[in-house]
């Protein structure tokens, strides 16, 4: 079974692919989770997506799930609007479902503070209507780079030197200091997942 992952979300190549030791839930605690994080979103309806069938009736990986293609993809239906997130980072099933979960929490988590924006959290996951060809919007999870580039720390690195380069990437960063706001908040989340046990 091929995964059928969102037609212009770019690949990760194999070569490419790595490990994240920062994560150390399962594969069952993290499709719990996610599943769990889906239900406070609310949607209409979900599915997960993996290269073989070894998944529970939503499509969530089983926590014993092994494909050859270690790429997720998550799919959900909110107010009639598509969206999509997917990830292919690692060459880890588990670590691949564990981002896309941390992105759709800390997504969700941003609708909720009292700060207006122009569109919603979840914009960058919503697809195109089904008859557009231009294919698929990024989420930005597919070929994010992984966080400890991001920081330009080892994948290792203890606690004070991930949370020192994450204070100064984020003061060159900060849009109060003539840096891009996306880019600022990349490193936010870099230093979430390079903290997060």
């Amino acid at each position: 079974m091929n995964l059928d992952w969102p037609a212009s979300f770019e690949r990760t190549s194999a070569a490419d692919r790595e490990r994240n030791r920062s994560f150390e839930a399962t594969l069952g605690a993290t499709t719990k989770e996610l599943a769990t994080e889906m239900d406070r979103m609310d949607v209409d309806e979900y599915r997960g997506e993996i290269g073989n069938a070894h998944t529970k009736s939503n499509g969530l990986p089983l926590h014993n799930a092994n494909p050859d293609d270690p790429g997720f993809v998550l799919r959900w239906v909110d107010d009639g609007e598509q969206f999509a997130v997917a990830c292919d980072a690692s060459p880890q099933l588990r670590d691949n479902v564990r981002y896309v979960l941390k992105w759709v929490n800390e997504t969700r988590m941003r609708g909720q503070r009292p700060v207006e924006t122009g569109d919603s959290e979840f914009a960058a996951a919503r697809l195109p209507p089904g008859d557009d060809g231009d294919g698929d919007v990024v989420a930005g999870t597919a070929t994010s780079q992984p966080a400890h580039e991001v920081l330009g720390v080892a994948p290792d690195a203890p606690v004070n030197v991930v949370e020192s380069a994450a204070r100064a990437r984020k003061a060159e960063t900060h849009p109060d200091n003539g840096g891009d706001s996306d880019e600022f908040q990349r490193v936010v989340e870099a230093e979430e997942v390079m903290l997060d046990d």
